[in-house]
């Protein structure tokens, strides 16, 4: 007979100076560290995996919301507003998913209305779409001011400065991209189909995004934050496309 000997250590110090200290709900065994004097359970046979996380908070940036999620993955809105917030202290800066700027390179701008709670809660999504890479190269979420639009221009990179312009003739644009390279123009132009399809894009994928819906952010957090993680991951598939 084979004789197999494991040795278990402290998940929070690495000790193995720990004791037995019964057993969970599930029956998982729990312990106690006679080192850092904590408490917890060995093995859990109910943790997720990485890729299973990962899973999830990309059915998040879909159409489902957190209750959604819950009733798909059977996995607790706490859990999962939990794993968002650790998300967003590691998803990269837009600018870091952006290829390369070339000469002629031309951006579009648009702007595209949504609400937080309540729908006397307006937050506009200010967009700056590289018409060449199909990429979103700056946003920002706030209302419909010329300090709003300052801020998106604040957020593009400064290699992208230089490009040519193209938007409605929403006047905070005249005030603040530069004259010379910045032209208002209509719809039936077609310079802001690329953005104009991206906004139609985004109502598709994201539920709280679409005009006339039930699904809705109740904190500002939550809704950039959703914006952001969709952002990062289409500008990445635009590379790989």
């Amino acid at each position: 007979m084979i004789q197999v000997t494991v040795t278990k250590s402290c998940p929070h110090c690495k000790s193995t100076d720990i004791i037995k200290n019964g057993k969970d709900y599930k029956g998982d065994q729990k312990f106690h560290c006679n080192a850092c004097s904590a408490y917890g359970t060995l093995d859990t046979t109910g943790r997720y995996t990485s890729e299973r996380k990962e899973e999830i908070l990309r059915a998040y940036q879909e159409r489902s919301s957190m209750h959604g999620i819950s009733r798909i993955f059977g996995t607790a809105r706490k859990t999962l507003a939990r794993w968002l917030k650790q998300k967003a202290k590691v998803v990269p800066e837009v600018a870091d998913t952006l290829e390369p700027v070339r000469p002629g390179d031309v951006l579009e701008l648009d702007e595209l209305w949504s609400f937080v709670y309540s729908k006397a809660n307006p937050r506009w999504v200010w967009i700056a779409l590289c018409r060449r890479t199909r990429q979103i190269v700056a946003f920002f979420v706030g209302d419909r001011s010329e300090l709003s639009c300052r801020e998106l221009w604040n957020k593009i990179p400064e290699v992208y400065r230089d490009c040519h312009t193209f938007s409605d003739f929403w006047d905070a644009y005249l005030k603040v991209f530069a004259t010379g390279k910045h032209h208002s123009v209509g719809k039936e132009s077609g310079e802001t189909n690329h953005v104009e399809r991206w906004n139609n894009t985004l109502r598709q994928r994201i539920a709280r995004f679409v005009r006339k819906t039930l699904s809705f952010s109740k904190v500002d957090f939550y809704h950039e934050l959703v914006l952001r993680m969709f952002i990062i991951r289409y500008n990445i598939e635009c590379i790989s496309q």
